[in-house]
């Protein structure tokens, strides 16, 4: 069946020459909005706010528009939809993003059908799996001469950043230790909370050779003040498959994310146990209202997060090696570190510097381009030798 005419975009919010068209799925969603709003901020873009709600994106344009120095349009779209494909032609974005998540289980259809009309891909995915696997549209990204960049998120793309980086001048990587642990009065996205249940209690790769399981077992990291100590546990992400193969040496990854609140923390990781012995078969069937348990605990805890990315291995002299990069996001601000690494893509895009082929976002962006792009964010990092 042929997809209906789209309806035409609304008038646009501010109004100038743009010379890139940026079409942001599920860009009025968690993550989405955050991206939209930096976006924004920027000149030379018009961007087009969708998702399969045309009022709730209108409310996301109206709000911005303001203080926008972009175009903000409002568009209904469903990227799962059947018709999406003629839709995204009609709409002739330059570049897609799709943050709309979340991408545990998900397949590159959408990818395949920005291929198809000829504009760049990136997506906020971290899902294992999603983004380890976006190289099978390689070949067909390079003869349509588009950009598709899978994983333009905190992982792999910032923490991939941070590892070469800091082993810059090694010669050989032992190790890499990766954790996050957001602040609990931070908000938190459903499909946030949909994607970490999906591995919960599942096995998940190792970087020791072990079997490891999803949100079992538990360990802690000090981070830097107003963060202090946290619990961080397994969590599956695709720098456990990535990383490994990127640097020499073949480095083993260890990945652990964490609750601020250890109560929180530990019912995560029974949670995990009850998985583990087939007491509950998928924990992400139940996440809307496991997510408004957590928020009874809103009220406790603080809105500060951090990251951070450990390197060991030996320089050009044989000589052991041991750095930390690290960061601290404090005032609500930690969501937006996952939209970093799309938001500097896209300029990059703007700029006319498009690498043609399909790849996971692994060495791709230096820390400086994060930095440009947490501009004004209550983001904060450093490097400890």
């Amino acid at each position: 069946m042929q997809a209906a005419p789209a309806p035409p975009l609304a008038e646009p919010s501010s109004p100038g020459a743009t010379d890139t068209t940026v079409l942001v799925l599920g860009g009025y969603g968690f993550f989405g909005r955050r991206l939209v709003s930096r976006l924004a901020a920027g000149p030379g873009l018009r961007l087009i706010v969708a998702g399969r709600s045309l009022a709730a994106a209108g409310d996301l344009v109206a709000r911005l528009a303001p203080a926008a120095r972009s175009e903000l349009h409002a568009r209904a779209l469903d990227a799962r939809s059947p018709s999406f494909a003629d839709a995204l032609g009609a709409l002739a974005p330059d570049v897609v993003v799709d943050a709309s998540g979340p991408f545990q289980g998900a397949d590159h259809r959408v990818a395949a059908a920005c291929i198809a009309g000829r504009a760049h891909y990136i997506d906020l995915a971290d899902g294992r799996e999603f983004v380890a696997g976006i190289g099978a549209l390689d070949e067909a990204a390079r003869d349509a001469g588009v950009s598709v960049v899978s994983g333009a998120s905190t992982v792999p793309a910032l923490s991939s950043a941070a590892v070469t980086h800091l082993a810059r001048d090694l010669s050989a990587l032992h190790s890499i230790d990766i954790g996050i642990s957001p602040g609990n009065r931070t908000e938190r996205g459903l499909s946030t909370v949909r994607g970490i249940l999906t591995y919960c209690g599942r096995p998940i790769p190792s970087g020791n050779g072990a079997t490891t399981f999803g949100w079992i077992g538990s360990w802690r990291h000090a981070y830097p003040a107003p963060v202090g100590s946290r619990l961080l546990s397994p969590c599956d992400v695709p720098d456990l498959v990535l990383l490994p193969a990127a640097y020499p040496g073949g480095p083993a990854v260890r990945f652990g994310a964490g609750l601020e609140l250890e109560v929180l923390h530990r019912g995560l990781n029974a949670m995990a146990w009850m998985a583990r012995l087939g007491l509950v078969r998928d924990w992400s069937r139940h996440a809307r209202i496991l997510a408004r348990i957590a928020d009874l605990f809103r009220h406790r805890g603080t809105d500060a997060g951090a990251m951070h990315v450990t390197v060991h291995g030996e320089d050009r002299a044989g000589a052991p090696v041991s750095r930390t990069w690290q960061l601290t996001a404090t005032a609500g601000d930690g969501p937006y570190v996952p939209t970093l690494a799309a938001t500097a893509l896209v300029r990059k895009l703007q700029a006319g510097v498009p690498s043609p082929g399909a790849r996971p976002c692994v060495d791709l962006l230096e820390l400086a381009d994060f930095e440009r792009a947490s501009e004004g964010l209550a983001i904060r990092t450093a490097v400890i030798a």
